[in-house]
């Protein structure tokens, strides 16, 4: 496995201003998203990756983490797109999501990893209707950067466990329905 490369979550969470929020911001496909600083645990390198048979495609493994087993999603493929290509930038960013039954840790890969930024609660408009291209559940919402659109994802929705899994036992079925709503 990697070296951990930082831990972005600290053990209390800061006071901020409020109507403020802190998101960290990543590429994929050249495409800028954020998601909620609040969920992000760590970014660590991307390293050994243990296959597991009959999983989706998006699916690309799981990584030992401490001891704790840790899925690995490709968000590239898990938003319709082709697999990330590997490079010495590419990352795995441990998410926390509330699954139902508790909290559970899911890396996704990424291209590179920008910053974290504060975004005004003004600046965050709703996620459009259409013409994005994933699914409109899995925005939460845009932010405008510098005159900007960054797509801030919905990791409850894009990491959705039960789904994943239901995606899993649908090993034969076509790429077209493991994207669709």
């Amino acid at each position: 496995m990697g070296a951990i490369v930082r831990t972005e979550q600290p053990t209390q969470v800061a006071e901020r201003d409020e109507g403020q929020s802190q998101y960290l911001t990543f590429l994929l496909g050249g495409e800028m998203f954020a998601v909620p600083i609040l969920n992000i645990k760590e970014i660590i390198e991307y390293g050994h990756i243990t296959t597991v048979p009959m999983m989706p495609a998006f699916v690309r493994g799981v990584i030992n983490l401490r001891g704790s087993v840790v899925p690995v999603i490709d968000l590239a493929v898990r938003f319709g797109r082709s697999a990330s290509e590997l490079t010495r930038r590419t990352c795995i960013v441990i998410i926390e999501i509330d699954s139902g039954d508790g909290c559970q840790d899911v890396g996704v890969v990424v291209d590179t990893v920008n910053e974290v930024l504060e975004i005004p609660d003004s600046e965050i408009e709703q996620a459009p209707s259409f013409g994005a291209r994933i699914r409109a559940d899995f925005i939460s919402g845009m932010g405008k950067i510098e005159g900007k659109f960054v797509v801030i994802i919905a990791v409850n929705h894009v990491l959705a466990i039960d789904e994943m899994a239901t995606l899993g036992q649908l090993s034969d079925a076509s790429p077209a329905m493991l994207t669709a709503p």
